[in-house]
């Protein structure tokens, strides 16, 4: 897989700079892009990926923009939640705004139906029955 371009990243951060403080990090061979500390974008192979979800992604699918996917070492594709964003919005941050906000929107539900780990133990510990007492094995009177 090719690495991106530097100035379409570049160029990708600008368009996506509306919706907030946008930046890129480079992994799995691309980078992730995040706004406001949100990942909400992938960019691959020069491409730009915008997260959707169950809410968005009929927008994407009519936009007749594509998912990213790849193939796994057995060969099977796994379809990923991020779509291509659509040819013209690549043009201009006015046009991108739109898709940039669903894109935006889907990673904030992400992040709300995610709890913080110390949120998780702390259920997980009330889900817990309270440990008995330790019984003393010493005999009274010592």
């Amino acid at each position: 897989m090719a690495r991106p371009d530097a100035e379409f990243v570049t160029h990708c951060l600008e368009l996506l700079s509306a919706l907030g403080q946008a930046r890129a990090r480079r992994m799995f061979g691309g980078h992730g892009i995040y706004v406001d500390d949100l990942f909400l974008a992938l960019i691959v192979a020069d491409t730009l990926y915008l997260k959707t979800d169950d809410s968005t992604r009929d927008q994407f699918i009519a936009a007749g923009c594509q998912p990213f996917d790849y193939a796994t070492r057995d060969g099977q594709r796994v379809v990923m939640a991020y779509w291509a964003a659509p040819q013209e919005a690549m043009e201009s941050p006015a046009l991108m705004l739109p898709w940039g906000r669903l894109a935006l929107a889907s990673a904030l539900r992400a992040a709300a139906s995610k709890r913080p780990a110390a949120a998780r133990k702390t259920a997980a510990a009330k889900r817990q029955p309270a440990a008995a007492a330790p019984v003393s094995r010493r005999k009274a009177g010592r």
